[in-house]
């Protein structure tokens, strides 16, 4: 069996040393340096840098975010996500506030980011067996949503993002499943069922496409930002309903169906009011069968990354297990229909 994934570790001097000179330092020392947990497409690494003078003087908690050994396709390159995430902070969308780009792979031998670390637990797993008024978080959830999706092309700043509707979202799915060797007729099915249910026009909006539990933060029990926009698109907003409310980011927490942290009658209203824009019953369980289909493909080309033996990996290796499960809730989603 492949050992355990062996992560790239930045070099601190390289670091300190581009820091030094993107902040006008005379001197800057990185005192420690952390692999964070999550990031299963990324690695994040949290920075103490202490810097001796200039526009940062003081100690400062960072976070350097870079390429893991492999990528996944639909992943988009550090400097565009560097730059979705300086235009989502600049738009308060919650998101942290990006810092220094360095796209010189002399540096650290791949390009990276800089960005302020905020408060708060990530973790799915964690965060719904926090204590919180679960209301009040459903609501924070729904306006964040309603404040993404308020934001509408043409985005002069953002030229390179793409169009992500429901057929575009199919085709993609499709294209993956022809290059495997193995046969999966669930998600072809559940493919052909969102092909034949289509919306016939789609509202295009600014989309995060990873709206979900175990990317957003909580601290002290209220919502405290909003991570990984590498997947941000121009698509459906209902995409984004529909990926919070799929059972499959409830870490077997399916009684509250918003992320395993809320109800759907605290949600779903709130972020009605907050957009303007109406959740029908039928348009949510299209898109709830669409977000099972499309992390299926995304489990499948996490477990490609271990057994390509480029990157190998336990967490890669059981994330390709959970195939069989998200086809099962496909099969429930579309029973009948």
């Amino acid at each position: 069996m492949p050992a355990a994934t062996q992560y790239f570790m930045p070099d601190r001097e390289a670091v300190a040393r581009f820091l030094c000179r993107a902040c006008a330092a005379r001197e800057v020392r990185i005192t420690d340096i952390n692999l964070l947990s999550g990031g299963a497409i990324q690695q994040n690494w949290q920075l103490n840098v202490e810097f001796s003078d200039g526009p940062h003087a003081g100690a400062h908690t960072w976070v350097l975010r870079t390429d893991a050994a492999a990528t996944v396709a639909a992943s988009l390159p550090r400097e565009r996500e560097f730059a979705i995430i300086q235009f989502a902070h600049a738009r308060g969308l919650r998101a942290p506030q990006a810092l220094f780009l360095c796209n010189d792979t002399a540096v650290i031998g791949k390009p990276f980011f800089v960005m302020e670390k905020l408060p708060g637990v990530a973790a799915g797993h964690k965060v719904v067996r926090l204590k919180f008024d679960r209301t009040a978080l459903a609501h924070e959830l729904a306006q964040t949503a309603a404040r993404i999706h308020a934001i509408r092309p043409p985005l002069s700043e953002l030229p390179f993002l793409k169009t992500c509707l429901a057929r575009d979202v199919i085709a993609a799915c499709r294209a993956y499943l022809d290059t495997l060797d193995e046969p999966h007729p669930v998600l072809e099915w559940g493919l052909r069922w969102c092909e034949r249910r289509a919306p016939a026009h789609e509202e295009t909006t600014f989309v995060h496409r990873d709206f979900r539990t175990g990317n957003y933060l909580l601290h002290e029990g209220k919502f405290a930002g909003l991570l990984d926009w590498e997947f941000a698109a121009l698509g459906n907003p209902l995409e984004d309903i529909g990926w919070i409310c799929a059972r499959c980011w409830c870490f077997r927490h399916e009684h509250h169906i918003v992320g395993g942290v809320a109800d759907l009658d605290d949600f779903i209203p709130a972020y009605e009011a907050a957009s303007g824009r109406k959740v029908p019953p039928d348009a949510l369980r299209y898109w709830q069968v669409m977000a099972h289909i499309r992390w299926s493909i995304i489990a499948l080309q996490q477990a490609q990354r271990h057994l390509s033996g480029i990157e190998p990996s336990l967490e890669f290796a059981l994330t390709g297990k959970i195939v069989a499960e998200l086809e099962w809730e496909v099969l429930q989603l579309t029973e009948g229909l």
